[in-house]
């Protein structure tokens, strides 16, 4: 069996819980309140700074070209294309996209994406890819899994998020499957040590995203509020 099959069996339980998350189900029956719509994309697009980051150091990390185009892509692919679903969430909140930038981060977010940076820094491009790897697959599949399940018209308030993630062959999932090869090429003589450790970051990961639904559905925010005082 493939690295990349055994992390996606192993993973399979988290996977299905992602599917069943309130926010995931409301974004299918088009459910979902504006205040956890801008609380995602205020979330989202830090998060998708960091991704942007963690794509730059592992480019810094490679040692061919082939690697460094499939990372410098995603780059592009965040900056151009991923603010799409980003808009309509905003659309159906009522919100301009440009209101939504530049706020803290939430606690669950915050964990995410330190915990990619920390491994994007001490690690390979295998743990690189091992970590940042659930991303795009869990939304691929939720998209698929919506495009099955519902099969949205445009008349449906998330069709074109929906759109992006379950029905566009040159996006999620061109990017998936690439992630995938090459991890399986990365992994072909590791050890099970190593393999153990790409494990541990996977489905960290893994849970994380999960988090990051939860983080939006309950509108997330830090236990103690700081008055913030005006200097």
């Amino acid at each position: 069996m493939k690295f990349s099959h055994e992390l996606r069996k192993e993973a399979d339980s988290i996977f299905n819980a992602i599917f069943e998350h309130p926010f995931v189900q409301g974004i299918g029956n088009g459910d979902l309140k504006a205040e956890q719509l801008i609380h995602y994309v205020k979330q989202d697009f830090e998060y998708l700074n960091s991704f942007i980051q963690i794509y730059g150091t592992a480019i810094s990390k490679c040692d061919n070209r082939e690697d460094m185009e499939m990372f410098n892509e995603q780059i592009s692919f965040i900056l151009k294309s991923e603010v799409h679903p980003h808009n309509n969430f905003c659309e159906v909140a009522g919100v301009a996209y440009e209101e939504l930038q530049g706020f803290p981060l939430s606690p669950s977010a915050h964990h995410y994406i330190r915990h990619m940076l920390t491994v994007a820094q001490h690690g390979s491009i295998a743990d690189i890819i091992a970590v940042l790897l659930p991303c795009p697959w869990t939304y691929l599949e939720i998209g698929k899994k919506l495009m099955q399940e519902v099969k949205p018209d445009p008349s449906h308030p998330f069709y074109d998020w929906i759109h992006f993630y379950g029905a566009r062959k040159d996006s999620m999932d061109t990017i998936t499957a690439r992630f995938c090869d090459r991890l399986d090429d990365l992994t072909e003589h590791a050890s099970d040590q190593q393999k153990e450790k790409l494990k541990e970051y996977f489905l960290l990961s893994c849970q994380l995203e999960y988090k990051f639904w939860e983080m939006a559905y309950t509108i997330e925010d830090w236990p103690v509020k700081m008055e913030v005082l005006n200097v």
